[in-house]
């Protein structure tokens, strides 16, 4: 008797046990974030490749603000720059998304600016930060920018990336120089 006691009592622990850790809790963490919530900058998200062939993880990292480039002036107020890591983890080469769609700027009052809508943020690209075609080749990745000529209301803006199969993931992006590479791409773009 003494051991069905302890089985049943062994039982219903575990039971508790499972039932607490299988329940739904909004403290959870996801390790990719759902695309329609906004991610920081710096974090990861798993996209689609062109036509939803492959997986290209595109990490925003760095956002850079200047009111002329080397060669370039903005048509409104300023350039936003962002760099954007593309890492292929797969065995084959992956396409993103960025001829077909890709990245846009959404601006704090909700206007869309696509990606290089000026003749001068069309041809930034700066030195170390463009690293090709959209093909990320297996096991490895890329560093390329993508720019928007904005006014100066308009930044802090939010990042949006369309991905192969037609998912928009989004990143919350500071209104003032933030990330890993500020001082080495505000370097390249002078």
């Amino acid at each position: 008797m003494r051991y069905v006691i302890r089985a049943s009592t062994l039982a219903a622990a575990c039971f508790l046990n499972l039932a607490a850790c299988t329940g739904s809790d909004s403290r959870k963490s996801d390790p990719h974030p759902s695309p329609r919530t906004a991610s920081e900058l710096g974090q990861s998200a798993r996209t689609a490749g062109a036509d939803g062939k492959g997986t290209v993880h595109i990490t925003p990292d760095t956002v850079v603000y200047v009111d002329k480039t080397r060669t370039r002036s903005p048509e409104h107020d300023l350039f936003a720059v962002v760099a954007v890591e593309a890492a292929n983890k797969t065995k084959t080469p992956v396409k993103a998304t960025g001829d077909n769609g890709g990245s846009r700027w959404k601006t704090p009052d909700g206007h869309t600016v696509e990606a290089g809508n000026s003749k001068g943020a069309a041809q930034i690209a700066p030195t170390g930060f463009t690293d090709g075609g959209p093909t990320v080749k297996p096991h490895a990745y890329r560093v390329n920018t993508v720019a928007f000529d904005i006014t100066t209301a308009e930044r802090g803006g939010t990042l949006t990336y369309r991905d192969g199969d037609g998912t928009e993931f989004r990143w919350k992006i500071p209104a003032r120089n933030s990330g890993t590479a500020v001082p080495a791409l505000k370097s390249a773009l002078q």
